[in-house]
């Protein structure tokens, strides 16, 4: 019974902290999530050109050394 007292004042803090959030504005969230997108974009072109030069070496080395 002890455990169930625990948890309903768990989520009763739970809720009290929520209600101190201080929630991002529409245009802040907006901005933050196309910059998040814009680095994602750009950290995928980037692994894709080491990707590719990376293959492109092996596949060399493999050929120049008959593998």
């Amino acid at each position: 019974m002890n455990a169930i007292k625990e948890m309903v004042q768990f989520f009763q803090e739970v809720k009290l902290e929520f209600s101190k959030v201080v929630w991002p504005k529409t245009n802040e969230f907006v901005g933050s999530v196309l910059v998040v997108l814009f680095l994602v974009l750009v950290f995928a072109i980037y692994l894709g050109v080491v990707d590719w030069a990376c293959a492109a070496v092996m596949k060399y080395i493999f050929r120049a050394y008959g593998l």
